[in-house]
């Protein structure tokens, strides 16, 4: 994707987008394919002769072993239930997928939090508004205070059950963070499905005409870009200011922010690298790309990442993966230990490469 002065331009959309169309109409593991087991996704993400491992280039800039500094984000995953399936979704969330979160796992976290200072509670999913009890644990991280985070993808706001949500979010002072790949129609919809373009901006402008968005309101509305194909996100700071351009005079559409997240070579996205034979391409593209600043400053080192069965890991990613925190660490939610969690020694392989190439990339966006 390169940024031009009046639009943005995306220099290999047409092929991309053909093949996108082709490669995700469900689930891994609704079609059976092998990725949908994490260990044969880490077997297929083993260093290899030419890919230097992600250890390495963390103890040539001293960060090895790399340690948390402390737990600033409780992520959430509420359940894989989705009403949409993504090309490249690192979940393989969908309509098919039955994991949920239950209250009681749910309180757990809320007790984590109630015995900490833990300042934000990031709850995504799947589409995380689909858990029964979504709406209760943000109602209750909120009276604590905390702030709280809706990684939404838009579209499930228009869904029967879900239409009140844009006013309980706003009541309770929810973040929303939304997936918007970009502002052409034929790219979200080759990403997200067919008309996922069009509702998603229903919902931004249902949003908009309740405050999120707009300046002075309290009520962030935090746009989300990952590329369609296997490139590296351009500039965030850039792409923020065409999107602001393109969506207002397009549609009369206002958000608060852009963030820019580097699709990881993980679950769907694997998949499409492996059958498109770009995978060892990605790969290096990565690597060559690594910055030790990106590392430096990557999510995991202020993150705690729970699933839908309360089980604890670095990230959202290593979650996917299998990859818990380690063995000298709480295991689940139910066990939380704030000390030991927080000065942690991260799990890390070679997908990590995707959180630390160019400007770094992370839940919240570049790093650098």
């Amino acid at each position: 994707m390169i940024v031009g002065q009046n639009h943005l331009e995306f220099a290999w959309d047409r092929v991309e987008v053909e093949k996108a169309n082709t490669m995700a109409t469900m689930t891994l593991l609704r079609e059976g394919n092998r990725l949908s087991d994490p260990a044969n996704q880490l077997t297929v993400l083993q260093p290899g002769p030419a890919h230097k491992p992600f250890e390495d280039s963390l103890a040539e800039c001293g960060l090895s072993p790399l340690r948390a500094l402390g737990i600033e984000v409780l992520q959430v995953n509420l359940g894989k239930l989705c009403n949409m399936t993504c090309t490249h979704c690192h979940v393989d969330a969908g309509p098919d997928r039955r994991e949920i979160m239950t209250r009681e796992t749910a309180e757990a976290c809320i007790r984590a939090l109630a015995q900490t200072d833990i300042p934000m509670l990031d709850l995504t999913g799947g589409a995380p508004e689909m858990n029964p009890h979504f709406r209760w644990i943000a109602q209750e991280a909120s009276r604590l205070g905390r702030h709280v985070i809706d990684r939404c993808n838009l579209t499930i706001l228009r869904t029967p059950g879900h239409t009140d949500l844009p006013e309980f979010l706003a009541e309770h002072q929810v973040e929303i963070v939304a997936s918007l790949p970009c502002y052409l129609k034929e790219n979200v919809d080759a990403q997200r499905g067919i008309h996922a373009f069009e509702r998603s901006i229903e919902v931004l402008r249902q949003l908009n005409a309740i405050g999120y968005g707009r300046p002075e309101s309290g009520l962030d509305l935090t746009l989300v870009y990952n590329p369609i194909g296997p490139a590296l996100p351009p500039p965030q700071a850039s792409l923020e200011e065409a999107y602001k351009r393109e969506l207002a005079e397009r549609y009369d559409i206002c958000f608060t922010r852009l963030i820019t997240i580097t699709n990881m070579p993980i679950s769907r996205f694997l998949d499409y690298l492996l059958k498109s034979e770009k995978y060892e391409e990605y790969m290096e593209t990565l690597i060559s790309a690594y910055n030790p600043a990106a590392a430096a400053g990557v999510m995991c080192r202020t993150t705690l990442s729970v699933d839908w069965e309360g089980r604890l890991y670095d990230c959202d990613f290593n979650q996917m993966l299998g990859l818990f925190v380690r063995e000298d660490c709480p295991q689940n939610i139910r066990d939380f230990k704030q000390e030991a969690l927080a000065a942690r020694t991260i799990v890390t392989g070679q997908h990590c490469y995707g959180c630390t190439a160019g400007a770094g990339s992370g839940c919240r966006g570049a790093i650098v």
